[in-house]
């Protein structure tokens, strides 16, 4: 049931058996993708067709015709002209080539749907030329201050797609919805940019060229055209968990950087000296070689030798994992900026600050001794290497400007005890690789190259937690030369940072939930006053917290799991608060720093969350059976009508009663069919708003039972009272379950029962309730979402039925009603799916686990 409990007339029928199926095959979808984006399908097979012609797919073009179709300094200097066209349809290899095609595929047709294929193909050339020239302007201007980033621009030529791209796809997202723009725009500026500032290859600095031009073309010529042609309104400031959103995509990006010139095959950028805050810098074999053979008998060079040979030692599996802890732990931190908390902004702030310090560091250290100048930045020499070391350290100090400017946005605390926990969690695990490295290393102190006393091991134990970017300005007491060795002395802190990092992460997720026992009472009241859905009863059962109104005239049910507040049904209480208690619900959510997910609601409360901006979905369809007027007459109803006479004739009689004053021979029996049921099908009963046993033991739940002459129950059903001003209005089917050996047609046999009684006692509709994952075909469109679910619909149904169901409940001639899940944020329904899944199957065991995925991947 949906908004108010009173039901009005709809036609009804029969579900349509292929009302589910994903659309047309194979063939229809390509036709469908050449329609709509003509563009994108053509431009990857003309990108692979000129390298193939050309022989440049393995290894890009050859020097002599990248240097006449490579966009460049030099070739632009030679006016090679076309070479602004030119470069962007060649890639530098088979992987540049495979990357871009899938850059292409994913990201062009979000311009072309929104701009048409003539105007994006316009756009591409325009952003292509401008963006490559200003492109080369920058690098003009880079080379002004000289240095070995401004020499490798000046000789480089680059060739790709990539600056058309972006800078297209930047300008059409003036079309975008203001969330997608937001974050579409900072994660590719922010990418482009690490890459520019870190990688600094000429590709890196033409692409975010083009794509800042391409932003500032959208802007001043797309504006924010809509489809139709509308332009939307001025935006304003980000919401709330989207400013959160945000400033954790930015230190992701931030953390992301360094982590790219270290990877970079070469990295030449500005900022590239701070990968060494991250990643040891272990100098070649040939430079140890050299350093060591002129060493002689002096000692300083001796020194230079063995410090290096360590560093050279130290480059291992371990020592890399450890070297990007510190990103992890920005990323972790990230994840609870996100969730709004307020400790991970203490540590982004104090991570930030920490590798603004130890840049600063480094920077005095390597300006001042010239083998570490030689090891970082080259064998050239180098007037201004203090300042050219130090300017990365701003990059992080930005970075915590950020936070402290949105600090204000992150008031989330986790609940009491938390941190403590994870605390005593860290000095456990702390000293547990202490003991095991000192215990470990007296064991196999033959594994050293020094033998290791207790003293030796106690002293360079900090040493172990340190990242091995810092083991290269410690002398090394003594070395490890065996395989356990190494294992403890190189993983003895990773292990203990993998804790740190895992408790962080999980204290994070803990959220501040009220105990929800003094709230059942009110909600009762609520229920037994006021109005709600056919699922509003589903309120009261254990697992909820709730949220009231201010003056208490409404309330929301929901469950908090992994971050995600997942409400049951439509708000419950007066008609008029409904709109007032879905906005205040979604500001408290945001509050605690959860995702608002409001799921099984009906079509008022959708219309309420699309006015907000949200996207919905349809996950179930409910069944409802106006009784006024009721009679099983006509064709239509041949096979109730054939239950009915036929359990007649077998001496069964519908009783009603509760499951709490049902004779212990009833409950024991109802308690058996629940357990055979469970049994048969290997999996646990699904909760949430599909009630159990535990949901039975309630006054207000009416079952209503079939016994035969010898008093055997052969099915049992049961009912929710639905109230409108405080009436009871309807009844809500829930449990449903019938002896496998028993008579046929009881289920039949009972609804029919349930509804001719409920009838002559005034009651104006049962509601069959919702089935999930199953919905009546009504010839509309639908999106890629509901494929999806109804993909999943399909694959559920032989472990639990649930069209099955759908089709079952057509007998009775219903009227259908959607019911929807509406949610915020389309990049949070991986989270939101799995706090579902898990509201339905909260324990589900590892064995349960594996044969529902057999059942469903079957």
């Amino acid at each position: 049931m949906t908004g108010t409990t009173r039901v009005d007339t709809g036609r009804a029928g029969r579900p349509d058996p292929g009302c589910c199926l994903p659309g047309a095959g194979a063939a229809p979808a390509v036709v469908r993708m050449l329609r709509r984006a003509p563009l994108t399908v053509g431009s990857v097979p003309l990108l692979w067709v000129i390298g193939a012609v050309t022989g440049s797919l393995w290894r890009g073009p050859s020097r002599e015709l990248r240097a006449a179709i490579g966009a460049g300094p030099g070739p632009l200097r030679d006016g090679h002209w076309w070479s602004l066209f030119t470069s962007a349809t060649w890639c530098p290899g088979l992987a540049s080539y495979v990357v871009n095609s899938i850059a292409i595929v994913a990201l062009l047709p979000v311009a072309e749907r929104r701009l048409g294929s003539l105007r994006t193909a316009g756009l591409l050339g325009v952003v292509q030329v401008v963006g490559t020239l200003a492109g080369l302007g920058l690098v003009a201007l880079i080379t002004i201050g000289g240095g070995r980033w401004a020499d490798h621009l000046q000789v480089a030529v680059a060739v790709g797609p990539g600056a058309a791209l972006v800078g297209t796809l930047l300008a059409a997202s003036a079309g975008l919805a203001a969330l997608w723009r937001r974050r579409l725009r900072l994660v590719l500026l922010a990418v482009l940019a690490m890459l520019a500032l870190y990688s600094g290859l000429l590709g890196d600095v033409l692409r975010l060229a083009a794509g800042v031009f391409g932003l500032v073309l959208g802007m001043l010529t797309l504006g924010r055209l809509r489809p139709g042609g509308r332009r939307d309104q001025v935006i304003g400031t980000p919401s709330r968990p989207e400013a959160r959103v945000l400033v954790a995509l930015l230190v992701a990006a931030s953390a992301l950087g360094p982590l790219i010139a270290a990877w970079a095959q070469t990295r030449v950028g500005p900022l590239s000296v701070l990968r060494f805050v991250f990643a040891s810098p272990p100098p070649d074999a040939l430079t140890v070689e050299q350093i060591c053979a002129g060493a002689g008998t002096d000692r300083g060079a001796l020194r230079e030798c063995a410090e290096l040979q360590a560093r050279l030692r130290l480059s291992g599996l371990g020592p890399g994992l450890m070297s990007a802890m510190p990103v992890v732990l920005l990323l972790i931190a990230a994840e609870g900026l996100r969730r709004g908390r307020r400790a991970a902004w203490l540590a982004a702030f104090g991570l930030n600050l920490g590798l603004a310090a130890l840049g600063l560091a480094l920077a005095a250290h390597t300006a001042s001794v010239p083998m570490e100048q030689r090891i970082i930045l080259g064998a050239v020499v180098h007037l201004h290497a203090w300042l050219l070391l130090a300017l990365p350290a701003l990059q992080p100090l930005l970075v915590a400007v950020v936070l402290v400017a949105a600090r204000g946005r992150f008031d989330v605390r986790a609940p009491v005890g938390t941190y403590r926990a994870w605390a005593r969690v860290a000095a456990g695990a702390l000293a547990g690789v202490s003991v095991l490295f000192v215990g470990g290393s007296l064991l196999v102190a033959h594994g050293y190259d020094r033998p290791p006393g207790l003293l030796m091991l106690l002293g360079d134990l900090p040493v172990r937690f340190l990242p091995p970017v810092y083991l290269g300005e410690v002398e090394p007491t003594f070395l490890p030369v065996s395989g356990v060795a190494t294992i403890l002395y190189e993983w003895t802190g990773l292990v203990f940072w993998i804790v740190v990092g895992a408790g962080a992460l999980v204290s994070f997720t803990r959220s501040r939930l009220r105990d929800p026992e003094p709230d059942q009472r009110r909600v009762r009241e609520l229920l037994e006053d006021t109005s709600g859905s056919s699922l509003s009863f589903m309120t009261t059962w254990p697992g909820h917290t709730y949220w009231f109104t201010p003056d208490g005239a409404a309330v929301v049910a929901y469950r908090v799991i992994g971050g995600v507040a997942v409400t049951t049904g439509d708000p419950v209480g007066k008609p008029a608060a409904r709109e007032r208690a879905v906005r205040g619900f979604v500001e408290h959510c945001h509050a605690h720093g959860w995702t608002p997910c409001l799921y099984s609601v009906g079509a008022e409360v959708e219309a309420i969350a699309r006015g907000l901006g949200w996207s919905t979905v349809q996950v179930a369809e409910e069944t409802v059976l106006p009784l006024p007027g009721l009679a099983f007459t006509g064709k239509k109803w041949q096979d109730v009508r054939t239950a009915l006479n036929k359990a007649e004739k077998a001496g069964m009689v519908a009783e009603w009663c509760s499951y709490r004053t049902a004779p212990l021979a009833v409950t024991d029996q109802i308690r058996a069919l629940s357990e055979e049921w469970v049994a048969d099908k290997g999996l646990p009963e699904m909760g949430f708003t599909l009630g159990g046993l535990e949901e039975l033991d309630d006054d207000e739940v009416r079952l209503l039972i079939a016994v035969d002459a010898d008093r055997t129950v052969h099915g049992v059903t049961s009912w929710l009272p639905v109230r409108c001003d405080g009436e009871i209005v309807g009844w809500t089917l829930d449990f449903m379950r019938r002896r496998s050996d028993g008579f046929k047609g009881v289920m039949e046999f009972l609804i029919a029962s349930a509804a001719l009684r409920c009838k002559d006692e005034g009651v104006e509709f049962l509601s069959l309730s919702g089935a999930p994952l199953a919905r009546l075909d009504r010839g509309e469109p639908i999106g890629g979402l509901q494929k999806l679910l109804d993909a999943a619909g399909r694959r559920l149904e032989p472990v639990y039925g649930f069209r099955s169901l759908l089709a079952f409940k057509a007998k009775f001639q219903p009227v259908y009603r959607p019911l929807y899940m509406a949610y915020p944020d389309p990049t949070a329904l991986p989270a939101i799916g799995n706090a579902i899944g898990r509201a339905y199957l909260p324990r589900l065991s590892a064995r349960q686990a594996t044969r529902l995925a057999r059942a469903v991947l079957r």
